[in-house]
């Protein structure tokens, strides 16, 4: 069958979006634009805010208006949150949710039966990570899913009851995903999970994600390994150490921050405060002194008031962020949350969003602009309009102009002559 697929949400997602994809392709269906007629429409989708679930409605109404004798099926953390719900949308045939994902191709062969399926199971204590292969994900960098739930219940967060407990892939099964990676030409591996620095903790107690991060020792055509979202307080001066002399390791961290009033990240339950972070940025820059540290901020949680908006303000200037993830408060029902006083409105949120983004685009600059008159290794990925394009280790765009070979998939040295808008330009120096 002709299937087509879209993803709303994380990288988690689109890792999971592919793998289905791999495993469809692999039993001989076809894959298509989504824009496209197809038999089949995959929708991989989001539940972490409001905004997310729409989008996903509507990506299944499109579907549905594009071809209407298709079979759709929904799976993700919406589905997950609400599968019967999700069944009763125009279209929809089958709910899939955030476990089962690798029995996609038995749960195809079920589309034929009448009425809608809900595939959703419980996710409990003793569900298992879904060790699940990607390898045909694109030319350049590679994600490697490694992990999977949450047990931290922030009130603000649904991703606990969406994803369920904390499971991790085994050591030997990152081992060889890496080596598979290394076959297909990956230069730059993204290690992601849904609480990435819980990786290991259901495995054994002397696990962590510095194990998973070893697994690539003497794989030679791996040039590059960058971590995914960070716990900020869980990071400690032997584990810092240890990325620092690790040359493979991006440095480029995100550090989760949400809030940098610590009476919100109390209110929020997050397990640190302001200057818990700030001593966890100062490690960091301090074994690594031009790593770029990124961030999530939320703004308007309940109760925020405008001195506590300006902590976070504040806060922001003065740990100088390369770059940050703003959203505004998302009310999801079941969170501690959603039932708290002092809920801000929409208009009020997107304000304090509007204040933080225009601040977030001056650090983003001055963040960059430091490269300028530097060489820099640039791994590319696609020429536009001429210019090739491609990321530094610390995530910094670059666009390099002039006529070139192909350069996808190669780390090349760049001398970074200027800046336009949030990305840098410069010319290929001699290859690496």
């Amino acid at each position: 069958m002709r299937i087509a697929y879209t993803t709303l949400g994380c990288k988690v997602n689109q890792y999971d979006t592919q793998a289905m994809r791999e495993l469809l392709e692999n039993a001989g269906h076809t894959s298509v634009p989504f824009d496209e007629v197809a038999d089949v429409y995959l929708i991989n989708t989001c539940s972490v805010t409001q905004t997310g679930e729409k989008k996903s409605r509507q990506m299944i109404s499109r579907a549905h208006a594009l071809s209407p004798q298709a079979k759709i099926i929904v799976a993700g953390c919406y589905a997950q949150r609400a599968p019967q719900e999700v069944l009763l949308l125009p279209g929809v045939d089958l709910a899939v949710g955030t476990k089962d994902r690798s029995r996609i191709v038995d749960f195809v062969k079920m589309l034929d039966t009448d009425g809608g399926v809900n595939a959703v199971g419980p996710l409990r204590q003793e569900t298992a990570f879904e060790e699940m292969t990607v390898t045909r994900e694109g030319r350049t960098r590679a994600h490697m899913k490694i992990q999977e739930g949450c047990d931290r219940f922030c009130t603000y967060c649904i991703i606990p009851y969406t994803r369920g407990p904390l499971r991790s892939r085994t050591l030997t099964d990152i081992r060889k995903q890496m080596e598979l990676l290394e076959a297909a030409n990956y230069k730059e591996i993204v290690l992601t999970g849904i609480h990435l620095m819980s990786y290991g903790k259901d495995l054994s107690a002397d696990v962590t994600l510095l194990d998973a991060i070893r697994q690539a020792e003497g794989l030679d055509g791996i040039r590059r390994i960058r971590l995914g979202s960070l716990e900020p307080q869980l990071l400690n001066e032997a584990y810092v150490a240890e990325l620092a002399g690790n040359d493979r390791i991006c440095r480029q961290f995100h550090l989760s921050l949400q809030s940098g009033s610590a009476g919100v990240l109390q209110r929020m339950h997050r397990r640190y405060t302001p200057d818990v972070y700030k001593r966890c940025v100062q490690l960091l820059r301090g074994a690594m002194p031009d790593c770029a540290i990124t961030t999530d901020i939320i703004v308007g949680f309940p109760g925020e008031t405008e001195r506590e908006f300006q902590e976070t303000m504040d806060f922001a200037r003065e740990i100088g962020f390369a770059r940050i993830h703003v959203f505004p408060y998302s009310r999801r029902e079941g969170t501690i949350a959603s039932a708290m006083p002092g809920q801000l409105s929409r208009s009020e949120k997107t304000k304090r969003a509007s204040a933080l983004i225009v601040l977030a685009e001056e650090m983003e600059k001055a963040y960059a602009s430091r490269m300028i008159g530097s060489v820099q290794d640039v791994l590319f990925e696609e020429c536009i309009d001429g210019e090739w394009q491609g990321y530094t280790d610390t995530y910094v765009h670059v666009r390099v102009g002039g006529a070139h070979d192909e350069l996808a998939g190669r780390i090349l040295p760049v001398a970074i002559t200027g800046m336009q808008d949030l990305h840098l330009v410069g010319a290929l120096r001699d290859e690496a």
